[in-house]
């Protein structure tokens, strides 16, 4: 019996397995592309243009740098990146997630580890700089709910924990044309990767 098509053409023209990803056919347009397009919430924000992944990802790694203003440069990286799988299998929101199973979580390692080795990072991010990057994915997440998925304020905080004012001070969801997004991220990953 024929095997099932694992591998999807990328714009820049690799072939990227999914069951077993490479370093060498992960490249970072291809990453901004596929994030640009892919919206979060399922679609369901407010606005003319969907909320996407990619804006989503220079909005977590703001946020990571107001939480831990010592990060060295790589853990930022990491922070931008954190979503970075979702290029290829898009963006599930966690009750979609829990009722897939442990496989999304497992072919979500597999291309973070491979997209982590390409750009110079540890196959695995230390569990503390990945709280702490999930702490920023919490409050990108609670400013997303208040600001365009319509949740109220304690229905948020009760979802993904009230954020100190500090951290959310002077930031406002910003929807933009998916081309614009597209070169902010591709902008945002060259600026970190200088500073490497």
């Amino acid at each position: 019996m024929k095997q099932p098509r694992a591998w999807q053409r990328m714009l820049s023209g690799r072939r990227l397995d999914l069951l077993d990803p490479t370093p060498v056919d992960i490249e970072i347009e291809d990453i901004a592309h596929g994030l640009a397009f892919v919206a979060r919430w399922n679609g369901q924000t407010r606005g003319d243009y969907a909320y996407s992944v990619a804006e989503h990802c220079l909005l977590v790694e703001e946020i990571y740098g107001r939480l831990v203003p010592q990060a060295p440069v790589k853990w930022r990286l990491a922070a931008l990146l954190h979503d970075a799988p979702e290029y290829v299998i898009g963006d599930m929101i966690s009750p979609v997630k829990a009722a897939v199973g442990p496989s999304y979580g497992q072919l979500d390692d597999r291309l973070a580890t491979a997209i982590h080795i390409r750009f110079g990072l540890p196959a695995k991010v230390p569990a503390t700089v990945k709280q702490k990057i999930k702490r920023a994915d919490k409050v990108s997440a609670w400013l997303e709910a208040t600001q365009i998925a319509g949740f109220e304020i304690t229905e948020a905080n009760r979802f993904f924990g009230k954020p100190k004012p500090e951290v959310t001070e002077g930031l406002t969801i910003r929807l933009r044309p998916p081309v614009e997004v597209r070169a902010a991220y591709t902008a945002r990953h060259a600026e970190l990767l200088a500073q490497l």
